[in-house]
């Protein structure tokens, strides 16, 4: 059984690496085109497999700066076509007028149900 590893891990690393080569976008792979790294994994998986693990798999991405459009803390939202406010200051006062917009709503909301539960009182003194 221990014989047959080697060539077992081969194996594995070639199907992976051929899985990924075949999964990736064509504007991200590096070094080569796309279907020459296909063809590099298919006649020699070792080494093929090797050297799209080295030099052909796309970089990973870097987090977004504030200045790129990225929201600091949420990395959620560290992605290419977020927005996120370029000026800290405009972004503060964004949020203070939200807040104060939902204060508003909980206190009307609140005065809804008041008035509702005084109706309800009303109405069930006459009959009582």
């Amino acid at each position: 059984m221990l014989r047959f590893l080697p060539g077992l891990v081969v194996l594995v690393l070639w199907v992976y690496c051929l899985v990924d080569v075949i999964g990736t976008r064509d504007d991200s792979v590096r070094h080569l085109p796309k279907w020459a790294w296909i063809v590099l994994v298919l006649l020699f998986p070792f080494v093929g497999s090797v050297a799209w693990l080295l030099a052909g798999r796309p970089a990973k991405a870097r987090p977004l700066t504030r200045e790129q459009g990225a929201a600091p803390g949420f990395s959620e939202y560290e992605r290419p076509g977020r927005f996120a406010a370029a000026d800290p200051e405009k972004d503060e006062e964004f949020l203070r007028q939200v807040r104060e917009r939902a204060e508003q709503q909980r206190r009307a909301y609140e005065e809804k149900k008041r008035r509702e539960r005084e109706e309800q009182d009303g109405a069930e003194e006459p009959g009582a």
